[in-house]
Order: structure tokens, then sequence, then C-alpha cells
């Protein structure tokens, strides 16, 4: 696997742990076509939150899932993180969404119960909330593992 693959691990990422994950449904895709633009999009976003260094206060793994919604919209994408409420995005793509995603990170992770009204969310993530799920009894583990 070569560095830009998506399902790469750098070096180093296996000792690393996250509380913090984002989700990106890989079997998503264009309307009417083949255009599945969820690896596209793992691979700016980890770009993006690589580059955005300190701005961001916890780490994410990203990683990829063949199927949140079943839809035929790219991308759903998911944030979820031990002890805080998950959120589902909708109608998400790499061209056009990356800096909203960033910011949400940033924002998510400041939030000690990931809590936050859909006015307080960045751009387009105010209206193309798919679902707000409370925390879970259930904690994730610590993962050293980046993909799924």
């Amino acid at each position: 696997m070569q560095p830009d693959d998506p399902r790469f691990i750098a070096e180093g990422d296996m000792d690393r742990t996250t509380q913090h994950r984002i989700t990106v449904c890989t079997s998503c895709r264009h309307k009417g076509t083949d255009c599945r633009p969820g690896y596209e999009l793992i691979e700016k976003l980890r770009r993006a939150i690589k580059a955005a260094g300190d701005t961001i206060a916890e780490d994410f793994a990203i990683s990829g899932v063949a199927c949140m919604a079943g839809c035929d919209r790219p991308c759903t994408v998911a944030y979820h993180g031990t002890q805080k409420a998950t959120y589902l995005f909708g109608d998400i793509t790499p061209e056009d969404d990356i800096d909203d995603l960033l910011e949400f990170a940033r924002q998510y992770a400041m939030l000690d119960d990931g809590w936050c009204s859909s006015i307080d969310r960045p751009g387009k993530l105010r209206k193309t909330t798919l679902a707000r799920i409370p925390a879970a009894m259930i904690a994730l583990e610590d993962s050293q593992a980046l993909v799924s």
C-alpha cells in the first residue's frame, strides 16, 4: 500500500491512540454514476487534519466503512468519541466540504459531551445533519489502528 491509499497506516501511527473518530462511508455514490468519493474524502480529510497541526486539540482516527446510510448521494460522515454524542452528516463531498469537516473536528474535540446546536455547526453541516445520537453507556476503546 502507498501513503496516498486511505487504508495506509503511516509509520508511527500504530503506536498512537485516539478517543475521537471520523468514519466515512466508502460505498455512497453520486446518483446515476459509479463515482464513490469516500476514499478521496478520507485522504483529503487526513491531509487537512495533519496540516492543521496543533489547532485541533485531539487526534482523530479516520477510517472508512462499506455503508452507513445506504444512500446514492455522497458521502455520509460520522463523528464519534468516548462518552460523546455521535453525529452523522450526509451529502458531504471531498471537493466542497473539507473546511467544514475540519472546523467541526476542532469544535467536537473541545466539547465535553459532544453536544452542540445546529446553529453552532460550521457551514453546510448546519443543514446536512442526518442524526445526532446521545452518548452510549459503552465507551469506545482506545484504538491503535487508524483504519477498519
